[in-house]
């Protein structure tokens, strides 16, 4: 991953059913290419308050939001390292600060315990918003196998995220990469990553599959079937397939 700690850009989101998808990847072959990094599996910790306030928040779809996450891009171990990211969203516009450091030495940090990090402007408004919000707790992971694109001579980027899965329990990056599925399988969730409008090919390629921009949050959506299943138990899921495993 890029040591790039500062992002600014719009994102559209797309729910993709599984014949859009097939029919989609075929149709970006002469405009974009899968960049450096492939596919790849990728988990997110996202922190909230005890009472999920910023989860919360975010659901009534204010002009402005933030949440706080610990990213892997695979399994995370002591020696590898992970992102911990500060995320805000205004009128439509994304805003992205991340610090690189390991996992356990996140949590100390979240737990407002006394670790050496680099004194810079980032550190400080991640730190400043951990401060603010006083008390910060793991409280649901995301997983999903991640395709990034480039466009062949341009400026366009856009993921395809499969398999989009969450948990509650279990809260770490480097047991597992389980999960309950948040969409229908074979369902991915697509994100075009702009900093101008999209190019005509483009609209034509969503137009003609007809795939339409929606607001969709993969922790929103979590939060939300946690609280629709309730006291549903991992077996029963197990029993109608709604766990993905992985090796």
């Amino acid at each position: 991953m890029n040591a790039v700690t500062m992002m600014q850009r719009y994102e559209m989101k797309f729910i993709l059913t599984k014949d859009q998808l097939v029919a989609f990847q075929d149709a970006l072959k002469g405009h974009m290419e899968v960049d450096q990094y492939g596919k790849t599996s990728i988990a997110s910790i996202y922190y909230d308050t005890p009472d999920y306030l910023l989860i919360r928040k975010s659901l009534e779809k204010p002009v402005y939001k933030e949440k706080i996450r610990l990213r892997s891009y695979g399994l995370a171990n002591n020696n590898k390292t992970v992102y911990l990211e500060l995320k805000r969203k205004a009128l439509g516009v994304v805003y992205k600060r991340r610090i690189a450091l390991r996992e356990d030495i996140a949590e100390e940090f979240l737990n407002h315990q006394d670790v050496n990090l680099k004194d810079d402007q980032v550190t400080r408004e991640i730190a400043y918003f951990r401060d603010y919000l006083k008390v910060l707790e793991p409280k649901i992971m995301i997983i999903y196998d991640r395709t990034s694109y480039a466009e062949v001579n341009g400026n366009i980027r856009l993921t395809i995220d499969e398999n989009p899965r969450y948990r509650n329990d279990d809260l770490n990056l480097h047991t597992s990469m389980d999960g309950n599925l948040l969409l229908p399988p074979g369902s991915a969730i697509l994100e075009i990553k702009v900093q101008q409008e999209l190019p005509l090919w483009l609209v034509s390629i969503l137009s003609k599959y007809k795939i339409y921009k929606t607001s969709f949050s993969k922790v929103g959506e979590a939060y939300k079937l946690m609280y629709r299943n309730g006291v549903e138990t991992q077996e029963r899921r197990l029993a109608h397939g709604f766990i993905v495993q992985y090796a």
